[in-house]
C-alpha cells in the first residue's frame, strides 16, 4: 500500500519500528481517546501495538480494511491513527475511522486525515459511500464529520459497544 501525502501528513501502513511510538501515543492519550476507544489505556504496551500491526496487515491481505498510522509529514512524529474498515465489497461502502494522540489534537490532523481517507476510498478502492459512526455524546469526532460536512443519517441504538456496554452511535455518511 503506498503511503498517502496530504497537507502535511503522511498515512502509511505501521511498521514494526513504530511500536514504542503507537504505544506512547496510547498512552498519553487516555484521558481523551480512551473515553471513546477502550484500547487506549494505561498500559497499552509496544507489544499490543505490535499485535494491533499485526492484524492491521491480515486485514490489508484479506482486503478487509486498510489501517494507516498518521505521521508528521516535517517531523514523522506518529500523531495518531485512522482506517477504512469494515470494507463491504459487494455493495461499496466502508467505515471511517480516526483517532489523534492528545498532544496533537485540536491542529486539523483530525479533519485532514478524513478528507485524505475519504478521497482514497472513492479514487483508489471504488467505495460509493463512507460511513463515520461516531459514540454519541463523542463531541470530538462529531464536529470533524460535520466540518467535513459528512451528513448525519440517523442516530442508530446500540450500534456501538463500549466496555460491553451497548450505546447509540451517530451515523454520518459521505457520497461522492
Amino acid at each position: 500500500m503506498q503511503p498517502i501525502l496530504f497537507q502535511g501528513l503522511v498515512l502509511r501502513e505501521f511498521h514494526d519500528g513504530d511500536a514504542e511510538a503507537f504505544a506512547q501515543a496510547a498512552r498519553e492519550s487516555v484521558n481523551t481517546v480512551g473515553r471513546w476507544m477502550p484500547w487506549c489505556n494505561a498500559s497499552f504496551s509496544p507489544q499490543d501495538a505490535l499485535s494491533w500491526f499485526q492484524q492491521c496487515r491480515m486485514d490489508l491481505a484479506s482486503e478487509r480494511a486498510y489501517e494507516f498510522g498518521v505521521f508528521s509529514q516535517e517531523s514523522g512524529a506518529l500523531l495518531g491513527g485512522a482506517g477504512l474498515n469494515s470494507i463491504n465489497h459487494q455493495n461499496l461502502f466502508c467505515n471511517l475511522g480516526y483517532w489523534v494522540r492528545e498532544s496533537a489534537q485540536r491542529k486539523g490532523v483530525a479533519l485532514r486525515t478524513v478528507q485524505a481517507l475519504v478521497h482514497h476510498a472513492f479514487h483508489t478502492l471504488g467505495m460509493q459511500r463512507v460511513e463515520i459512526v461516531i459514540a454519541s455524546g463523542n463531541t470530538p469526532s462529531e464536529a470533524v464529520a460535520r466540518k467535513y460536512g459528512a451528513q448525519l443519517e440517523c442516530i442508530a441504538r446500540n450500534r456501538l459497544q463500549l466496555r460491553g456496554i451497548p450505546v447509540p452511535a451517530l451515523v454520518f455518511a459521505v457520497i461522492p
